[in-house]
């Protein structure tokens, strides 16, 4: 990571706000006396980005009204095609502890192993990321036969989001080092 971290420092201000919604995984390695991971510690040198990054688990990640494995699908496309190491390596430790098949993960393209909504939210995600301005009406038309109005909100947000996680881990060289495989 390029940023310096004080561990100290990082354990005081994680271990006021470890219990948001968005911090699970790394709340059970703090609790097993582990710094939360890289992009937390990062995100703890700013601790008021770090408590709103924790309040958006609830509506966007891992909450929120869209299925979690579809979500998990739709970060790890996200973040291959942002080339993030972070988000595509501890997403993928992730969708294997939900119980993700390891052919969901690996092909995630195959029409075999995806549902229709799942097909269409990675298309989504592939188009918004491509050039959201040339997203058609009738894509939108498609969109709303899988999924609600207020689901199309959150998944778009969800797009949004993580592109905005694998920038700024790239940019910061923040890395995985398979905390989460525990």
């Amino acid at each position: 990571m390029r940023l310096i971290v004080d561990e100290e420092k990082i354990r005081n201000v994680f271990a006021k706000m470890k219990d948001e919604t968005g911090f699970e995984e790394s709340r059970i390695l703090f609790e097993k006396g582990k710094l939360p991971v890289e992009m937390l510690q990062a995100l703890s040198l700013r601790p008021e980005i770090l408590k709103a990054f924790g309040m958006m688990g609830q509506g966007v990640y891992p909450g929120g009204l869209i299925e979690r494995n579809l979500k998990e699908k739709v970060i790890l496309k996200a973040s291959r095609l942002n080339d993030c190491q972070f988000c595509v390596n501890s997403h993928v430790d992730i969708m294997t502890q939900l119980g993700i098949p390891k052919s969901q993960i690996e092909e995630l393209d195959s029409p075999k192993n995806l549902t229709n909504r799942e097909k269409l939210a990675l298309r989504f995600t592939e188009s918004v990321m491509k050039n959201s301005l040339e997203i058609t009406d009738s894509f939108f038309e498609n969109l709303r036969s899988l999924f609600s109005q207020e689901e199309i909100v959150e998944l778009t947000f969800l797009i949004g989001y993580i592109n905005m996680l694998n920038y700024f881990n790239n940019t910061l060289q923040v890395t995985y080092q398979g905390d989460y495989d525990y």
